[in-house]
């Protein structure tokens, strides 16, 4: 593994207690009455089984250049890409967040359905014979991503969102 990975992981790493107060505010409801009334049963969480979270947080600099878009690695020189996990069906949901200017908080973020992207996904490959979004190498060329603007997806990929 690259330090570049390593250090880019151990700086988002330290969002992970805030994202995880917004998964539980996001994944966890309050059950119904007839819930509580007959089965002992407060709050439910959405789904059982292992429930997957792809996690990635940018700097405040990107939030302000590109505050509709996330971007997905597409290529890179070892491993598969977060793009090719997804597309093979790994993951439940994709949260998505930027870091204020000090770096210490989350200032926006949005929680995506892994599966109503994945089918917006194929739906534009059908429509238009193409990758969709906006394909860019990063600053050291190690990896390629693509950028997809959340403002042109299907409404039911975004549960949720702060901002």
């Amino acid at each position: 593994m690259s330090n570049n990975w390593i250090d880019d992981k151990k700086w988002s790493d330290k969002f992970l207690p805030e994202i995880k107060k917004i998964l539980g505010e996001n994944l966890i409801k309050e059950a119904p009455l007839e819930e509580d009334k007959n089965h002992n049963t407060d709050l439910m969480v959405l789904t059982l089984g292992a429930i997957r979270v792809g996690c990635r947080v940018r700097k405040y600099e990107y939030f302000l250049k590109y505050p509709n878009d996330i971007t997905i690695r597409s290529e890179r020189t070892y491993g598969k890409t977060e793009l090719a996990k997804i597309i093979s069906g790994w993951g439940n949901y994709f949260f998505y967040g930027f870091s204020n200017e000090n770096e210490t908080n989350l200032i926006s973020w949005k929680l995506l359905s892994l599966n109503e992207f994945r089918l917006w996904f194929n739906y534009e490959i059908i429509k238009t014979k193409k990758i969709p979004g906006n394909k860019q190498h990063n600053k050291d060329n190690s990896a390629d991503f693509i950028a997809f603007d959340t403002t042109q997806m299907f409404n039911s990929i975004i549960l949720n969102k702060f901002n």
